[in-house]
């Protein structure tokens, strides 16, 4: 079980973000109404309530951070250590000791001006100490605003640490950088540490759990460890000799055969001396790994010296836990992580080593006595020289042989990932989509080009001299296009006769003209444009036309043509005349009048201006849209009934979303209660 789980610390507020909420908090939970001709006891009991509050929360959130923060003395040694490499033992003290003395601060000003407070003369006097005694608390915040800053970038760095526990079953690997340790972990865990082929990958402890003999095991990944001494080691080789100093656990010590780290045999067992003093009581594996490109037989006798001097070394840590000391079983294995060839044998071996180590130490402790007296080893005595061997009925003997042919018959079978192993591997072998072809004979699965119809196959079909022809056909088609293009021409009218320019011309005008009947036409009513006088050159659309048209259709176009008449005239020179009532019997006349003489009678007339006759609402003008006046009517009806609602919120169209009051005083005077502010 995890004992430390730095990820339920509580954030730490900034200094500017601190005084905020307290404030806030201040503000909201206590009374914010007082007047002048108070009782000068209920003025100071109120004065004295805001800062005893405000001197409590600062009180409750400084203490949450001093007590969330581990206390490195008295945490594993392992954590201790492994902050004080990661965050200096002396700033992180530091640092939690001026949230300390900022805590006590706060307790002092608030006792003393609670003192002054209880002595206040009046309301001025009273809300002054409040002030002075609230600032010189945020000031105590402010002066601490960078220890808080770093406290939260502590806690950050905390909380993506991983869980480590000291005390349970642990596997560590160490060795120099780039040997194979994180594809180790990868391997046997389902931890995803990144690999790539250059040293210091791996730059923080990385843990895995792997699972033998139904028990969890912790499997930690350590940073690559360089030899040099030790005041020159840096964050990263601290982290690994932090975990080999203080975890009790079985230690594997992994060695690059090959070379291919960048680190020679000769190197790597001076590292493996220069720290052997951190391996003392601890079961230790010598792992060669990488004998894919070096296997340990082909190595110099210099090298297999030095390899033989350090599982010397590791043969003493299986003397210490009282094995035999000609048993060297379990103390130098090879493997590939490459291949997987001996992976799992190293890690069974290195479980064992630590399974045994830990059943040792409980044995000599001295709470084996008092457990020992409870356990009773019962062995059975045979009554008779009789063998009475298990009894196996034959259905399940049988059951058992031919699960025993499938597996067998499982194994026999090979798979594509097995043939492209045997022919070459990935890019050299070729998979044959045809092997599972379904055919009469297998014999035509691998043929190129199989018979199709009557004896011939599509090769009998194919034109040898295709590519030939196909040449002559693009020349061919060149030259159609360079005669297309020599022939090409545009009609301008430079190389026609008069007559067929005149024809040119004609057909064009008259194209032009189908284009804009075609364009009035679409239009509707409403919009129909007048027809401009360029397009009009002959006059075709003339008043005198369209009397014809419309009198052909039955028709009275005297109408019609005056207001086409009237239109015509200036808009700057006319000026608006008295409209003429429409049951007047000289209506007709007035039409027929020409405008110019009309204009100069109402002139002549010195009379007042008087009001246009107005139109009905029920009447039906032109263009409106309505049959007649009862259904315009029955649509004036349905339109008002549409808008009554709108109108009776006296609401401005549609759309108007207009909130008159924004601030309704109801819901924004008096002092917020303490309940739900759903309502707002």
């Amino acid at each position: 079980m995890v004992q430390y789980n730095f990820k339920k610390i509580t954030v730490v507020p900034s200094g500017k973000d601190f005084i905020d909420i307290i404030l806030s908090r201040t503000q909201r939970q206590t009374p914010t109404v007082v007047h002048k001709g108070y009782a000068i006891s209920r003025l100071r009991q109120f004065y004295m309530r805001k800062v005893k509050y405000t001197q409590q929360n600062f009180e409750e959130k400084l203490s949450t951070i001093i007590e969330e923060f581990p206390r490195l003395d008295d945490i594993h040694p392992f954590y201790s250590d492994l902050l004080h490499v990661l965050y200096n033992k002396d700033h992180y003290k530091l640092a939690l000791g001026q949230v300390n003395t900022a805590k006590n601060l706060i307790s002092k000003i608030a006792k003393d001006y609670v003192k002054l407070l209880k002595y206040g003369d009046s309301l001025y006097r009273c809300k002054s100490l409040k002030v002075a005694a609230l600032g010189r608390m945020c000031t105590v915040i402010k002066r601490i605003g960078p220890s808080l800053a770093y406290l939260e970038q502590i806690r950050q760095h905390m909380a993506r640490l991983p869980s480590i526990d000291p005390n349970t079953r642990t596997i560590l690997i160490c060795g120099y950088p780039n040997v194979g340790k994180s594809s180790f972990i990868n391997k046997i865990t389902r931890a995803d540490v990144d690999v790539q082929p250059y040293a210091f990958t791996t730059k923080s402890l990385f843990v895995g759990h792997t699972d033998y003999k139904y028990l969890r095991y912790q499997v930690i990944d350590t940073p690559g460890i360089l030899d040099r001494p030790f005041e020159d080691r840096n964050i990263i080789e601290m982290c690994s000799i932090t975990a080999l100093a203080h975890l009790r656990a079985a230690v594997l010590f992994f060695l690059d055969i090959s070379g291919s780290c960048g680190y020679s045999i000769a190197q790597q067992a001076a590292l493996f001396h220069s720290i052997k003093s951190l391996f003392m009581n601890k079961p230790l594996i010598i792992v060669c790994n990488k004998t894919d490109l070096q296997p340990l037989e082909g190595i110099s006798e210099e090298d297999k010296k030095l390899v033989m001097e350090m599982k010397a070394e590791a043969m003493k840590t299986v003397i210490g836990q009282g094995g035999e000391p000609t048993n060297d079983e379990g103390v130098l294995l090879t493997m590939s992580t490459l291949t997987e060839e001996g992976v799992i044998a190293v890690k069974n071996a290195a479980c064992e080593r630590l399974l045994d180590q830990r059943v040792e130490l409980k044995m000599k402790s001295k709470k084996i006595n008092d457990c020992l007296n409870r356990f009773h080893v019962a062995m059975p005595k045979p009554r008779d020289q009789k063998e009475r061997p298990p009894c196996i009925p034959q259905a399940v003997l049988e059951a058992k042989a031919k699960q025993a042919a499938q597996a067998a018959e499982k194994e026999k079978r090979k798979t594509e990932k097995d043939l492209e192993d045997e022919n070459g591997g990935a890019g050299v072998y070729s998979a044959s989509l045809k092997k599972n072809y379904i055919l009469a004979n297998d014999e035509w699965k691998e043929d190129v080009l199989p018979e199709i119809l009557d004896g011939h196959n599509v090769y009998d079909f194919i034109d040898p001299d295709i590519l030939q022809r196909l040449e002559e056909l693009e020349q061919e088609e060149g030259i159609r296009q360079a005669e297309e293009e020599n022939e090409d021409f545009e009609m301008d009218g430079e190389e026609l006769t008069p007559e067929e320019q005149a024809a040119l011309a004609e057909i064009r005008k008259k194209k032009s003209l189908l284009i804009q009947e075609h364009r009035m036409k679409k239009s509707t009513a409403e919009s129909r444009p007048t027809v401009p006088r360029k397009f009009d050159k002959d006059r075709k659309f003339t008043t005198g036309r369209m009397g014809r048209q419309l009198s052909a259709l039955g028709l009275d176009p005297s109408q019609a043509i005056n207001r086409v008449r009237g239109r015509s005239l200036s808009r700057r020179g006319r000026k608006r005349e008295r409209s003429v009532d429409k049951g007047e019997n000289d209506a007709g006349d007035a039409m027929d009048m020409d405008v110019d003489q009309q204009n100069k009678k109402l002139r002549m007339k010195s009379r007042s201006r008087s009001r246009s006759k107005s139109r009905p609402p029920s009447e039906v003008a032109p263009g409106e849209g309505f049959k007649d006046s009862a259904q315009k009517v029955k649509a004036l009806k349905i339109a008002k009934k549409s808008v009554k609602k709108r109108n009776k919120d006296a609401r401005r169209g549609e759309a108007d979303r207009v909130i008159p009051t924004l601030k309704p005083k109801h819901l924004f005077s008096g002092k917020r209660s303490i309940g739900k502010t759903q309502r707002r």
